[in-house]
């Protein structure tokens, strides 16, 4: 397997909201490379980045595709990622180990939610950027408006770089802006021919403005420009890819990724204008509880990030990594930082989608895989045991929706539970809990395509399927009122007897006070080595609850006065008498039911405002306000957890998935009164059905 050096890499992130063709331009690449010999087709399932059985089932991407392939002697690691929100983790994971984005943007859609979000991820790591605007071949292609939109929504600094010569079914070439050139594809063949006369403006104008970002980026370039009002096609080059890397400007490129058409000049401005692994001189690690800078590159001692699992049959159990530093060999005993173990690496291979390419090393600024590492998981770090360093951890997003799941077949939940812990091994972007509370198993994920994936690979590789239903909500009890009561435990049977007596006095306290035990008995009415029983009587009836079987909360408990029998008291005694007094206490001390409110967050378009904020306020929701942030509006309310129950789905449906949420928890408060007698009553079916 050739090696290349850090300067002659290339890594690169593709992007973009669903549908704007990412998969099938990482397949130009390819084809336009000699890796293969047919762009490969979504709808045939023969692509190379999406080999995975449920993203050819579905016909969407799922896991970040990985492939590679080389232009002008530099290699190009090409990581294709899904634009559905839901798998948003394989975006980020992607960006984490790359320099470089590419965001695709559909010319018949022009800018996306999807896209204004993977703009930001890559904004937010001050990566370099490439626009391109892709399916120009299609009907209703209108590269103005997508160039215009970039502008608006992206920044000023995106300027094209090539120019599309017709569009829609008279889409024939581009004009390459820099080289002042037009190359038009015809039978598969691409011919370099002069500007056509009509575009001959329009591409002086671009140069001219190509020359002023160019000059702005370097002072030796903005002096010649200044005294000979013009810039060498070597010099545009430089003085462009430098203000790439600095961020102060983005090449935009016209392209057919199907037709192959504008796809060689995107290939030129990958490797002439983003960077190679060797311009990214530190990396965040983390020691301690602080973030710090650490050196990288190849004269450092190795250190290997893993940025992705992947378990198949046609692939097997492969870690995906990147070499941030040294040189990763077959052989080496290395340190697994994040979780204090040692690593054997073993087999390792560059990807070409299903397909492994041997290799005995990975260096520094290079991806690839190696097979069955003993510990290693996804965001964990190898290095020398002697030179240890921990790569600073992804930041994925919170999930959104949460459901409750049962296995269908009975007694498959511990083979449930071991499947998903397995499958959370490769996707760090949900969440498994068995709540002892609400005796369910909760999954949460990033949305509803996200959790049937999750669950139909369940089945696929584990063989147990579930079902997805309602979680019960965590209510609370508690009392509005002061009461005083007995309770009193008195059993005579034969022999020794069993006696406790004690009175407590309940008062509330201010929500999300707990719980408070008050030992006031004086004179020694009941024995102090009694007084813990009562104590316990009283927290197991709280456990269960008085009113509906919630737990109970926020209620001070005072023991004043009782009595007790010098042979039949015991600790069982009083414990069964605290339990009883306290019960006796509640109904005496206007007992209500609370329910979880969460703060939720909902960034929107302000054109779809009026309709959110209006469906809060069905969810008996009460808003708190809103605020401008960037082009989106936030609206801030607070909402019972009970109505908020797919809201991720609801809302994604409402805005066309322009929007999304984000939620907290807040407080308790009092259910209103309809709502606490269906519980009650609930409550009491339950305990009829369990007779």
């Amino acid at each position: 397997m050739k090696k290349f050096s850090i300067d002659m890499i290339r890594n690169i992130t593709l992007v973009g909201h669903q549908s704007s063709g990412k998969t099938v331009l990482g397949e130009a690449l390819l084809f336009d490379t000699g890796v293969t010999s047919r762009i490969g087709k979504i709808e045939d399932g023969n692509t190379v980045f999406d080999s995975a059985p449920d993203e050819i089932e579905r016909q969407i991407s799922i896991n970040a595709g990985f492939a590679w392939c080389e232009h002008d002697k530099a290699k190009i690691n090409i990581l294709d990622t899904p634009g559905y929100e839901d798998f948003i983790g394989e975006v980020i994971s992607s960006i984490a180990v790359t320099e470089g984005g590419v965001v695709v943007i559909a010319a018949d859609s022009s800018i996306e939610v999807g896209t204004e979000k993977t703009w930001k991820l890559l904004e937010a790591k001050s990566h370099p950027k490439i626009v391109c605007v892709n399916k120009l071949d299609k009907e209703h292609a209108d590269f103005d408006k997508c160039v215009s939109d970039a502008q608006s929504y992206l920044g000023a600094k995106v300027v094209p770089l090539t120019l599309p010569i017709g569009q829609g079914d008279s889409f024939k070439g581009v004009v390459n802006v820099l080289k002042n050139k037009a190359y038009i594809t015809s039978g598969g063949k691409v011919a370099e021919e002069a500007v056509p006369a009509d575009m001959e403006a329009t591409v002086g104008e671009m140069r001219q403005k190509l020359m002023d970002f160019a000059a702005e980026s370097d002072d030796s370039l903005l002096e010649k420009f200044f005294e000979s009002g013009e810039l060498s096609n070597e010099e545009l080059i430089k003085g462009l890819s430098a203000g790439c890397l600095s961020g102060t400007f983005v090449p935009l490129v016209a392209v057919s990724a199907t037709e192959n058409i504008g796809v060689r000049q995107l290939l030129d401005l990958i490797v002439s204008m983003l960077p190679s692994p060797e311009w990214r001189t530190e990396i965040d690690t983390v020691k301690g509880d602080e973030i710090e800078k650490t050196r990288i590159g190849p004269g450092e001692p190795t250190a290997a990030f893993v940025f992705k699992a992947l378990s198949e049959k046609h692939l097997g159990d492969l870690s995906f990594v990147r070499t941030f530093s040294g040189d990763m060999k077959v052989g080496d005993d290395l340190y697994n930082s994040s979780l204090e173990s040692s690593e054997r690496i073993g087999q390792l291979y560059f990807v070409q989608g299903k397909e492994r390419v041997d290799t005995d090393s990975i260096p520094a600024g290079d991806i690839g895989a190696a097979v069955k590492l003993k510990s290693a998981k996804v965001g964990n770090t190898l290095c020398p045991k002697s030179k240890q360093i921990v790569i600073a951890p992804m930041d994925f997003p919170q999930p959104s929706l949460h459901t409750a799941i049962e296995a269908r077949a009975k007694g498959e939940m511990d083979k449930v539970s071991a499947g998903l812990t397995r499958l959370s091994d490769e996707d760090l972007t949900f969440t498994v809990e068995n709540n002892a509370e609400l005796r369910q198993t909760i999954l949460s994920g990033q949305g509803e395509l996200h959790l049937e994936v999750i669950l139909g690979r369940l089945k696929r590789k584990f063989g147990v399927e579930v079902d997805m239903i309602a979680p019960k909500i965590p209510y609370r009890e508690t009392i509005a009122a002061k009461s005083e009561a007995q309770g009193k435990h008195k059993k005579q049977s034969g022999g020794r007897g069993q006696y406790g007596d004690v009175w407590l006095r309940l008062e509330p306290l201010t929500r999300g006070g707990g719980f408070e035990f008050v030992d006031a008995i004086v004179g020694g009415v009941i024995p102090g080595k009694f007084i813990p029983a009562v104590e316990k009587g009283v927290r197991d009836s709280m456990k269960n609850g008085v009113v509906a079987g919630y737990k109970f909360q926020d209620v001070k408990v005072t023991l004043y006065d009782g009595s007790f029998h010098t042979v039949d008291s015991s600790d069982g005694a009083f414990k069964m008498a605290g339990s009883k007094g306290f019960k006796a206490a509640v109904q005496q001390a206007k007992p209500v039911i609370l329910e979880p409110v969460y703060d939720v967050e909902v960034l929107v378009p302000e054109e779809y405002m009026g309709d959110i904020m209006g469906d809060l306020s069905g969810r008996r929701g009460k808003i708190q306000g809103t605020e401008q942030e960037g082009s989106l509006q936030k609206i801030k309310a607070q909402v019972p957890l009970s109505d908020l129950h797919r809201y991720a789905t609801s809302l994604r449906s409402m805005t066309q998935g322009k929007a999304t949420h984000t939620r907290t928890f807040s407080h308790y408060e009092v259910v209103p009164h309809d709502i606490a007698q269906r519980l009650i009553a609930e409550s009491e079916a339950e305990k009829e059905e369990d007779k």
